[in-house]
């Protein structure tokens, strides 16, 4: 059952919370906490921070006052400025990662946190708070598992200050809508609403910042129900500083997409790599052919060799490609098995 209804008045005594609609004035929410059919949704906030002593008692205060009946949870990793210290003063529940890296704390707030409705946020205070509530409706009411904050479709390349960002956030999109072949406007924001499904069922592999390329991958090729909505972003304060260093995150987000493409779409993948051997084989096999036609001889017999080899490689790649997409797609079955054993265990 879901856990509220939408309302025309604000005022509703059954804890209601206002959200943000598309005219920018608000409607009524009812408390994802409300009770129905005797069962309490809980929601969780849950806001990964490093250093972010700043920003973060603005940005537990705005999603406290959002959602008010929503448990807040700040992860500190190993800050060294106080953070955990002000997310408690301003009403947190502040618990501690000691393994660095954004991808450990997303596994470690997974792994603890029970909750039906989970909204993860960044401690920056670069997202509105205002957008969660209806981030959590689309999960609470309308069963979606995951649902994407898109900062591309609204304010980020004009307020976002760093352009190589710009260009990475833009080929990432590309390259995950091609591989995957879909249309996901916004692959690494941090801010996302989940289901309790997704998140207990969501192996964490990555370690660092490219955990929500894992995630946005892993919901499409599991066939998860995605949601997207347009969010406003807003360039971080003065003074406070992304950790986000381009080159060397970006290429990891680079790495992860090739892994995440060969685990879950091996076909794919090895015919590629198997085409291209392919053409070079071929490449240099066409003169040594158009000699043979000519004179009879085959003058370079090393070269035919190499080109035999190449081939050959070729060949065993595509292969493997198969035997590897059979296990994929048994894996996929297995999973989907585990998640209705799952779903009726929530039940």
């Amino acid at each position: 059952m879901v856990g509220g209804e939408l309302a025309a008045n604000k005022g509703r005594a059954d804890g209601e919370v206002g959200m943000a609609t598309g005219n920018g004035e608000s409607a009524g929410l009812s408390g994802p906490a409300e009770e129905r059919g005797g069962t309490a949704k809980r929601v969780a906030v849950l806001i990964p921070c490093y250093n972010e002593r700043m920003t973060i008692k603005k940005v537990v205060t705005d999603f406290r006052r959002v959602l008010p009946e929503a448990e807040i949870y700040v992860y500190d990793n190993n800050s060294d400025d106080g953070t955990g210290e002000a997310a408690g003063e301003a009403g947190a529940i502040v618990r501690h990662e000691y393994r660095q890296g954004k991808g450990n704390v997303i596994r470690a707030m997974f792994r603890d946190i029970d909750a039906d409705c989970y909204v993860m946020v960044d401690g920056d205070d670069t997202y509105p708070a205002e957008s969660a509530p209806e981030m959590a409706r689309l999960v609470l009411e309308k069963g979606a598992d995951m649902v994407i904050g898109d900062r591309l479709s609204s304010t980020y390349f004009r307020e976002n200050m760093r352009p190589f960002h710009n260009v990475g956030n833009r080929l990432v999109c590309f390259l995950i809508n091609r591989l995957f072949q879909n249309q996901v406007r916004d692959i690494m924001t941090g801010y996302r609403a989940f289901g309790k499904l997704f998140v207990k069922s969501f192996p964490v592999m990555s370690q660092g910042f490219e955990i929500e390329t894992e995630m946005t991958v892993h919901a499409l090729d599991k066939n998860f129900w995605l949601e997207e909505i347009p969010v406003a972003y807003r360039n971080r304060p003065e003074g406070s500083v992304s950790k986000l260093d381009t080159m060397r995150d970006g290429m990891r987000v680079l790495g992860t997409i090739a892994t995440l493409f060969k685990e879950y779409r091996p076909y794919q993948f090895f015919s590629s790599i198997s085409l291209a051997l392919w053409l070079v084989a071929a490449l240099f096999f066409f003169p040594i052919l158009v000699e043979f036609f000519k004179t009879g001889l085959v003058p370079r017999f090393p070269t035919l060799i190499v080109v035999g080899v190449v081939a050959t490689a070729g060949i065993l790649l595509w292969i493997c490609g198969i035997i590897l997409q059979v296990i994929a797609n048994k894996h996929r079955q297995l999973y989907e098995m585990m998640l209705n054993m799952m779903a009726q265990n929530q039940k």
